[in-house]
């Protein structure tokens, strides 16, 4: 498929002009590609029906999102890409809270203990444009949260909802929360369930999974001004994997956390806020639970314990200038203990050893001052201090030490031309120092050398508007990205190759590697448009398109891990309490690749070829606390992969392994909302 850019670009950015608008909602009922609402900003609902339709994690659920793509490994715990960066790049944080997955090949991205519909909103800020939430956000952030609503009396609301799919696809969700103007109790929790899936030739990929978690939280609101909160949450899963010999058979969360938060206090100082934070990540992968063993036993437990803290506070310098300035630390400990050998052998028979530990502590000041009634200038500064050990995984013995001073910062002009345009010009810094996986697994923290912090620098441009009958946004943006940390792989067979030397070897005999990373330069440009037209009582018409370019300037190749452009066109009518609507997704070719190089996530397995799929759904508001919604996903049942995937692995009892992991073939889905108010 071939699909032109400029032209593309250019019709979505001219809507605005020529059309004239009235006003009317353009809200979608299914939400399909959620548009940008500020600046660099998306927000979105994530208890809303999404198509397609997301597996029950946080990946799956932003690739609706222009501009995000997934790394496919099975049926769920897909890595997200945002902008064609990924891993520590992109900044996950829950209720406030960052956290890190424990697995040294990805199998538990931060993601994967996320569930998304326990939450109220979920917000992306993309680029380098903000300070506040953690060091790194080279790529953004994304933020899961939860909304404490006030209670004018006491009362009980909350949401019910479960679908049905394909392939034994099962989800319940419940989220209740009862409360009076002084205190309030929230519970909630989530179910999913799928057998393997097929693809579009009917091929079964192993794939199933099995998902559940259980949160609470309490609160304490003396007035209206002031909140006190405690929250615990505990989940489980297990999931089978495509791309990789092994499986998780635990994925295990345990958390707890306080925040407080008081506003008003006085003229000057409008609001004040502080967290702590504890997660405990324990996960288990083996080669006999969930497949057919072949040779030996195997089985690998890493965990992670995080602690954070974050405190800040808004102050009002004047009627015109808003100050947030904070401090926020995160501490790290990873352990690992592993097994292969002809008889099984417990996993709590093993002593678990440390492998690394890390500590981040930071400051920041976020500044927004309105210049006039019409335009503003926000921007920030960061400094952080990052420390870092890494141990023998065999012996715990001490190897290296890495600590790095981290500078970041933005500024970003907008102006509202009138009550429905905004546009603006960022220029943004972000700077991390290498990550677990990049100290570990790919031998970026050694004796004889380490990894340098990598440094973004960044433009962002764009347009807004929301008029009528017409909404949408164009945003574009220009990255020179210092010291990129690349990764690479190959077989230990065909030497050390550009490795480093002392690089150890993974694994033993023909399918040993080498696993290594360094530092490149690389340039970025790209841009992102969405736009939604309702050109007729009851239709409406939507769009997106994303676009990245990217090289790696060092080595005089493409960046690899680059997605292929996407443009996304649906259209939707609605009438009284019943919505219909189509999505056509696109994605073109990509041959611009570096193959066994890449990230922490995934590297390029090869030119890849464009698709088209066709999804259509409906939703009909049964009362005004009822919603039943369903739809095909795939509705041509085609088969098809992502440029940005895992290859796929040999697992017996399935069909050889493909070249990339493929995607679900048609998938018919129903499900049911129910809001209790």
């Amino acid at each position: 498929m071939k699909t032109t850019r400029l032209p593309i670009a250019l019709a979505i950015a001219a809507l605005p002009f020529a059309l004239h608008a009235q006003e009317n909602t353009l809200a979608p009922v299914v939400v399909t590609a959620p548009q940008m609402s500020d600046p660099l900003v998306v927000v979105t609902d994530p208890k809303a029906p999404q198509v397609p339709v997301p597996a029950n994690d946080g990946a799956s659920f932003l690739k609706n999102i222009p501009g995000f793509n997934v790394i496919r490994k099975a049926g769920t715990d897909g890595d997200p890409v945002l902008r064609g960066l990924a891993g520590s790049r992109l900044n996950v944080l829950l209720d406030g809270a960052e956290f890190h997955g424990g697995c040294g090949m990805r199998m538990d991205p931060p993601t994967a203990y996320v569930f998304p519909e326990v939450y109220d909103k979920v917000t992306v800020i993309k680029g380098p444009q903000t300070v506040r939430y953690g060091n790194g956000n080279l790529a953004g952030v994304v933020l899961f949260d939860r909304e404490a609503k006030p209670f004018v009396e006491s009362g009980l609301r909350g949401v019910v909802s479960t679908m049905a799919g394909s392939w034994g696809r099962l989800d319940g969700m419940g989220d209740v929360t009862w409360g009076t103007p002084d205190y309030y109790v929230r519970g909630n929790a989530t179910y999913s369930d799928s057998d393997d899936y097929k693809d579009g030739d009917g091929n079964k990929v192993h794939s199933a999974f099995n998902r559940k978690s259980v949160n609470a939280m309490g609160g304490w609101t003396p007035d209206q001004n002031t909140r006190l909160e405690l929250s615990a949450v505990r989940s489980e899963a297990e999931a089978a994997y495509a791309d990789r010999t092994m499986d998780g058979v635990v994925f295990d969360r345990e958390g707890w956390g306080v925040r407080f938060e008081k506003k008003r206090i006085s003229e000057i100082l409008r609001k004040v806020e502080a967290q702590y934070n504890y997660d405990y990540i324990d996960h288990v992968m083996n080669n006999y639970s969930l497949r057919t063993r072949t040779g030996n036993y195997m089985w690998n437990n890493p965990d992670r314990e995080t602690q954070g803290l974050r405190a800040s506070a808004d102050l009002g310098l004047s009627a015109a200038a808003v100050l947030t300035v904070g401090v926020d630390r995160q501490e790290n400990e990873h352990t690992l203990r592993t097994y292969s050998g002809a008889t099984l052998v417990s996993v709590e028979s093993r002593p678990r050893i440390r492998d690394l530990s890390a500590t981040t502590t930071g400051v920041f000041g976020e500044l927004t001052y309105a210049l006039a009634d019409q335009q503003r200038v926000i921007g920030g500064l960061r400094s952080d201090r990052y420390d870092a050990k890494r141990y023998n995984s065999a012996t715990g013995a001490f190897m290296a030490g890495a600590d790095e001073n981290l500078a970041g910062g933005f500024v970003r002009y907008e102006n509202d031309f009138s009550a429905a345009a905004t546009a603006y010009l960022g220029i943004g810094r972000g700077q991390r120092a290498m990550d677990h996986w990049e100290a570990t697994t790919y031998n970026g923290l050694m004796a004889t050398r380490q990894l340098d912090p990598e440094t973004n620098n960044q433009v962002d441009a764009g347009l807004l508007w929301h008029q009528g009958d017409l909404s949408g946004s164009l945003s574009a943006y220009y990255s020179k990205i210092d010291d990129y940390v690349l990764t690479h792989s190959h077989l230990a067979s065909t030497g050390i190759g550009p490795c480093p030397t002392g690089t150890p070897m993974l694994g033993m005999g023909a399918t040993a590697t080498y696993n290594c990373a360094f530092n490149v330069d690389a340039t970025r440009y790209g841009l992102e448009a969405d736009a939604a037209w309702r050109f007729a009582d009851n239709w409406t018409m939507r769009g997106s398109y994303a676009y990245v370019h990217a090289d790696n300037d060092s080595m005089g190749v493409p960046l690899a891990q680059t997605p292929p452009q996407e443009l996304r066109m649906g259209l939707d009518y609605g009438a009284g309490p019943l919505t219909v609507g189509s999505l056509l997704r696109m994605v073109g070719r990509q041959d611009r690749v570096h193959v066994g190089y890449g990230n922490i996530v995934g590297q390029d397995l090869g030119a890849s070829a464009g698709f088209a799929t066709l999804a259509l759904y409906s939703s009909y508001r049964i009362t005004k606390a009822t919603q039943l919604s369903g739809g095909i996903d795939n509705v041509f049942d085609r088969t098809y992969a992502e440029h940005i995937s895992r290859a796929g692995a040999n697992v017996s009892g399935y069909n050889p392994p493909t070249t990339r992991v493929n995607e679900p073939g048609r998938f018919l889905w129903v499900k049911l909302n129910l809001a209790l108010n």
